[in-house]
């Protein structure tokens, strides 16, 4: 897709962080954005932030865990901005687990599941349909983590669990849209290259009630942003770089110009570690825990 002018993009989880970011590179490139969220505050800011710029925009609630929601978001941005050009399944928490994971709550589980996986599922359920009856190019972009796809930070194995599923769902989608000569092209977005400044610590701003654990405040791992990763990687003597979440978005839409499938920036070190991955596999060699550095 060469030219994202006119074009209608949907971005769930599009009120802060990635998706935020995507919002505003693509509504300065003239596409018109769809944003649907959970956060009632990052909605009421992105809104007026749009507006601002004067970016063709509508912004709706929008839980992922819900196919009557995205379906319900589907609809909006078709009748309200004009059809489907683009979708970004880009919602996703951190859990903030910690410790054993054998004495994880249920509710970590349960909860990370709902919207990391299913959200993928549902968006692919609520969207692809249309895309596909479009019959237009089209494409349809997964937010996962290099954490479960390409490699294990065991510090956080619920969400490395949920991104290694997500990545599968993800490429399992490319190709069957490959088997079926179909006009959408999907791709696979990993922001990065380094740990990306989000709110994705402070994911406990929006558990639902239901999943709310007794007592708990804020993550159980002590990290509620990425100064507090930063603060806490500084103790052990370990530097942690950044990378700001207009970076990936830059990113992205630049491998969506070249219709890419890998939306993937990646440091040597990164590079090392899949290699070194790949030959643990192949070698049948014990798995060492990777590092965050």
């Amino acid at each position: 897709m060469k030219d994202f002018n006119d074009k209608v993009a949907v971005i769930t989880g599009g009120a802060s962080g990635v998706g935020r970011s995507l919002a505003f590179a693509l509504g300065r490139q003239g596409a018109k954005i769809a944003v649907g969220d959970v956060d009632a505050d990052a909605m009421a800011q992105i809104a007026k932030e749009l507006a601002a710029e004067k970016i063709q925009a509508i912004v709706e609630h929008c839980d992922v865990t819900s196919l009557d929601s995205l379906n319900a978001l589907a609809d909006k941005a078709t009748e309200q901005l004009g059809g489907l050009d683009l979708v970004f399944a880009n919602a996703g928490i951190g859990a903030g687990e910690s410790g054993a994971m054998w004495e994880y709550s249920e509710k970590d589980w349960q909860w990370a599941f709902n919207v990391n996986v299913w959200g993928v599922v549902n968006s692919i359920r609520a969207f692809m349909p249309r895309l596909v009856a479009s019959g237009q190019e089209a494409h349809f972009v997964v937010t996962g983590s290099g954490n479960g796809a390409y490699t294990i930070l065991p510090d956080a194995p619920i969400y490395t669990t949920t991104k290694a599923a997500v990545h599968a769902i993800t490429e399992n989608l490319h190709y069957q849209v490959q088997a079926g000569g179909l006009p959408v092209k999907v791709s696979a977005l990993f922001p990065g290259p380094h740990v990306v400044d989000t709110g994705l610590f402070n994911s406990g701003r929006v558990r639902p009630q239901e999943l709310q654990k007794e007592g708990v405040q804020g993550n159980e791992s002590g990290i509620n942003s990425v100064d507090d990763m930063k603060q806490m990687a500084a103790e052990y003597g370990i530097e942690i770089q950044t990378t700001h979440p207009d970076e990936v978005a830059d990113m992205a839409l630049r491998g969506l110009q070249e219709d890419a499938f890998w939306l993937l920036e990646t440091t040597e070190d990164t590079d090392v570690k899949i290699r070194a991955r790949a030959d643990m596999i192949l070698n049948r060699t014990t798995p060492v825990p990777a590092t965050l550095g």
